[in-house]
Parts: C-alpha cells; sequence; structure tokens
C-alpha cells in the first residue's frame, strides 16, 4: 500500500520530467511534480538510497504548471510532461544535456545552440499501438500502454497523434470487435507520410472473408490503407487498397522525397524533421569538392541533402535493408552519381576497418540510442576528420562519446543545442558539433 508522505520542495526535475527531492538520507523522484513546488507524495518503489513516488497534494505550484491538455494524462505512458508549459519543456531538456555533457563527458561547447521546436501538439506520425480485447469492459482498446506497463489505457482520443489517427482509436478498437476473433490483433503500427496514413495490423491467426470484409470497409470509410504482418519484418505487405499512393515524406529545402515502407525507421515528427535536417546541413556545411561519410546513415534522411550540395557522400549502416531503401531514394531523386552505400556493424568496428574506408572530410553521425561508442574510439591520425556534425537520440550517450572525441582524439566541442523532437516527453533529441584544431 502506497503511504503518503510528509511535504519536500522540489530541487530539480531529472532526465525522464520526474521531480527530484531528498527525504531522510534518499533521493525521491516524484512523477508530477515541478521544480520550486511543495509536495506530498506517495511511494510506490523504495530502495536503500532512493524511492519512485508519485505526487500527492501540490501545496505550492511552480508558474510553470500548466492543465495537462489531455484527460488521460497520468494513466496513459505516452506522455509524461503535459503538466510543463511546452516552452519550459525546452529549457528543461536543455538542461539535461548541458548536464550530461558536463558530468559524463567533462565538456562543455563553446556555443549553446538555439533550441529547435514546433507545433507541440498532434506532430506524431510514427506510433505503434497496443490492442486488447478487455471482457469487464466489453470493449477493444487501442493505445499507448498506462503508465505501469501492463494495461492498454483507455483513452478516446490522443493529442499528440495526427488528427486523424487520433480520432480513430476507438474506432480501431470498434473494427476489432467485429472480427471472428478478438484475440488475433495485439498490434496496430501507424505510418503517416505526406499523401497516406498506414495502419499495418500484427495479425497472429487467419483472417476470415469476414474479417477482410470489415478491414476494406473500414479502409474506405475513412480513407485509410491497411497493411498486414503475420510474422517477422519480412511478411509486412499492403493488404488494401492496393492503389493507394506510395508512403514518402519530403525534404522540400533539398528537392527531396524519400519513399519508405511502413516498418523502416523513420522520424516520428516530419516537421521538426525538415528543421534538423536543415540545421545539420548548416552545421556540416558540405562543399562540392568534399568527401563525406554518413554514419548510422538509415535510408539516407541525411545522406541525400548532403549529396544534393555536390559532394560525395557514402552512407554507412548496419541494416542491408535500409541499405537497400537508400539505395533506391538515391536513384529516385537523381543522386546516385553522388552516393554510396555500404552495409557494416558500426557497434563492431575497429582502426583498421576505418581506415580501409578511406579519408573523410567530415562526418555526420546519427546513431541509436546506443550511440557510436566503437565509432569515435576508431579514429587515428590517418581517418580523423575535421568535422563531425554527431545527432542524437540519448544526452547520456552523446556525453560519453564526446568524452572520446575531446579528451581522448583531441577535438573541441564547438556547439550543442537541442531539438524537441518529442513534445510532451521527455525525450531528449540535441546536436552537437565537433571539429579538429588545424
Amino acid at each position: 500500500m502506497q503511504k503518503t508522505h510528509n511535504t519536500v520542495v522540489i530541487e530539480s526535475l531529472d532526465h525522464e520530467g520526474r521531480g527530484i527531492a531528498h527525504a531522510d538520507g534518499k533521493v525521491i523522484f516524484i512523477e508530477g511534480a515541478l521544480t520550486r513546488e511543495l509536495v506530498t507524495y506517495s511511494t510506490y518503489r523504495k530502495k536503500n538510497n532512493f524511492e519512485q513516488a508519485k505526487v500527492g497534494q501540490i501545496l505550492k505550484q511552480s508558474f510553470m504548471r500548466v492543465q495537462p491538455k489531455c484527460a488521460s494524462f497520468g494513466v496513459c505512458g505516452g506522455c509524461s510532461m503535459q503538466h510543463l508549459d511546452p516552452q519550459a519543456q525546452v529549457a528543461v531538456k536543455q538542461r539535461v544535456l548541458e548536464d550530461n555533457l558536463q558530468r559524463i563527458g567533462r565538456v562543455k561547447p563553446e556555443v549553446m545552440l538555439a533550441p529547435i521546436y514546433g507545433q507541440p501538439w498532434a506532430y506524431r506520425q510514427r506510433a505503434r499501438l497496443s490492442v486488447r480485447h478487455v471482457l469487464k469492459k466489453e470493449k477493444t482498446l487501442v493505445g499507448f500502454r498506462e503508465t505501469n506497463g501492463k494495461y492498454v489505457a483507455d483513452i478516446p482520443h490522443c493529442e499528440i497523434l495526427t488528427p486523424k489517427i487520433a480520432i480513430l482509436l476507438p474506432l480501431l478498437g470498434e473494427l476489432n470487435e467485429r472480427f471472428t476473433k478478438r484475440d488475433i490483433l495485439p498490434q496496430i503500427e501507424v505510418a503517416v507520410g505526406d499523401d497516406v496514413e498506414v495502419l499495418v495490423l500484427r495479425i497472429m491467426d487467419a483472417l476470415t472473408p469476414s474479417d477482410e470484409a470489415a478491414i476494406r470497409a473500414f479502409a474506405d470509410e475513412h480513407h485509410v490503407q491497411f497493411w498486414t504482418q503475420t510474422g517477422g519484418v519480412d511478411t509486412v505487405k499492403p493488404f488494401y487498397p492496393l492503389d493507394a499512393p506510395r508512403l514518402s515524406y519530403s525534404l522540400p529545402e533539398f528537392g527531396i522525397t524519400m519513399p519508405f515502407a511502413p516498418t523502416e525507421f523513420t522520424q516520428v515528427n516530419s516537421d521538426l524533421n525538415r528543421l534538423m535536417v536543415s540545421r545539420a546541413m548548416r552545421l556540416l556545411k558540405p562543399q562540392a569538392s568534399e568527401r563525406i561519410a554518413d554514419f548510422f546513415c538509415g535510408l539516407g534522411n541525411f545522406t541525400l541533402p548532403i549529396a544534393r550540395s555536390g559532394a560525395k557522400v557514402m552512407g554507412i549502416e548496419g541494416s542491408d535493408a535500409l541499405v537497400r531503401r537508400a539505395l533506391q531514394s538515391a536513384e529516385y531523386n537523381g543522386l546516385s552519381a553522388n552516393t554510396e552505400f555500404r552495409s557494416m556493424n558500426l557497434f563492431e568496428i575497429t582502426e583498421s576497418v576505418l581506415l580501409g574506408m578511406g579519408k573523410f572530410d567530415k562526418w555526420l553521425i546519427d546513431p541509436p540510442r546506443d550511440g557510436a561508442f566503437e565509432l569515435v574510439k576508431s579514429i587515428s591520425e590517418e581517418t580523423a576528420p575535421s568535422r563531425i556534425v554527431y545527432v542524437s537520440c540519448n544526452p547520456g550517450t552523446l556525453a560519453r562519446d564526446a568524452d572520446v572525441l575531446v579528451n581522448t582524439k583531441g577535438y573541441v566541442l564547438k556547439s550543442a543545442g537541442v531539438m524537441n523532437m518529442f513534445p510532451q516527453t521527455s525525450h531528449v533529441e540535441s546536436i552537437a558539433v565537433f571539429e579538429r584544431p588545424q
């Protein structure tokens, strides 16, 4: 049973947006509390040196607190910072980045870049929704998991999904209720492109003719395209309608259109992605005379804009499927002459392998959450580029890699800043520029 404790003053926020306080010699992480607030709290997890808790009463409220827009806030695990003013959210993320760079990386950028942020609501174009028929409620729930991770949140509408997808959540639940079996659909993956909304149904058993008819009727009524997935990623295929527009996103500043499959990685926020790519190109400053490497290139989100400058660029990626997609995208955009792609496990790269790839003038690095530790460790005098632009989705691993680049490899951290790719959440996307002294 949770116990409500005496009052504490919130000292700061952690990287997950939780309030940090101290009581009885312990650090208390309090969900829903903001800096400088006076609150009570209820502990739900207790360890020797810290506790995790939820906020109780707010006795003194922060001026940064706002009324959450979503009625399911606090229950649904899709967002954790709706109670904090959107501009304050960005400031918190900037402090998280600065703290990680200083504490983990032992580095400080010469310049903190102005944050990039866009619309705080209705931005999310990629999502993985859970589906569960609940006997006690006599209906199917479609949405994100609750904060405890055990159950699907009962959310009639989502404020961060694109409007068209947001209103479909209860309707998709009704669709599942019409299926012959209500337990064959555990998940729906959402992918919104410039011209089509795709819903991938994860099917665990064969669909009956009546199931298929219900899916087609739903697609016709709501103007979406359904794909199905019956096993691994290789089983993902379009179901209906088959003449829907191709799934793609655009980078208008560079005259680029990027086709993609619904399960291939793309950024969840296309407006912010355009701003991010634009900033990365301004920081990288690719020139027609240069040879540039794009590590963890994915389907070419940065590779093709670099190539548009006239530079020769090699995209390196661990997924064979994404390399094939990147090659297709380069050809589709008329950039094959400036691009080369290679499949390689960058988490196992060595100094000799890097040397064998030849000298690059500049690097762009955009790794997953694990960062690029082996890659930056492998830099030698022969392979060191003059400039590295590092795009990160995890400030902790960015800071760890910055430590190597600055304190071991001799680079200078010229600038760093956050990009609010995921408003209303604690996720921190950032970018940093490293230069090698001449």
